[in-house]
């Protein structure tokens, strides 16, 4: 993966920018980024249908060291991956299917789960921002229409005062 990003200034979000060329790579990517993630944090994942967000959020699962296979929730809604250690549950909600804001989504009691968990929310723009302000954000860009391009181009935005010293560099390593 190459970094495309100089860090940010102090006064403005921690971004990185990344081009990851492999599914194995967005995974790697995911498992990367657990090592960052505590509970309490909010990752908003955005991007097309087949972007890889899922296949980010199983890595994340890899590297969190969670109990159960990470799939996509889409007809579920939302899986809780417990826990295999002492660290936090992986809460994994897909609102591709819900049209509303955070209101509908109250039903699934995210602001409860969030202190104790990592959420990781795909297609949640506009729908779960307030939880909090501090949040990940990471959306993956890749071509659309008839290509087998695997190409990815991440950018991964921390904003709030919890990822401002994040050091969302080493996601290049």
């Amino acid at each position: 993966m190459e970094q495309a990003a100089a860090p940010a200034a102090p006064h403005d979000p921690a971004e990185t920018r990344l081009t990851v060329t492999s599914p194995e790579q967005m995974r790697e990517l995911g498992r990367r980024l657990a090592k960052l993630l505590r509970a309490g944090d909010l990752v908003m994942l955005t991007g097309e249908l087949g972007a890889g967000k899922t296949t980010l959020t199983r890595g994340l699962g890899e590297g969190m060291g969670v109990r159960g296979a990470v799939t996509s929730p889409t007809f579920v809604i939302a899986r809780v991956h417990p826990s295999l250690g002492d660290g936090p549950p992986l809460v994994h909600v897909d609102a591709y299917r819900l049209s509303g804001g955070l209101d509908e989504m109250e039903d699934l009691d995210l602001d409860v789960s969030l202190p104790d968990s990592v959420i990781v929310v795909e297609w949640g723009e506009g729908k779960v921002e307030e939880l909090t302000e501090d949040r990940l954000q990471v959306v993956i860009h890749r071509a659309v229409g008839d290509t087998t391009d695997e190409v990815r181009h991440v950018t991964v935005t921390g904003l709030g005062g919890r990822w401002a010293d994040a050091a969302l560099e080493t996601l290049a390593a």
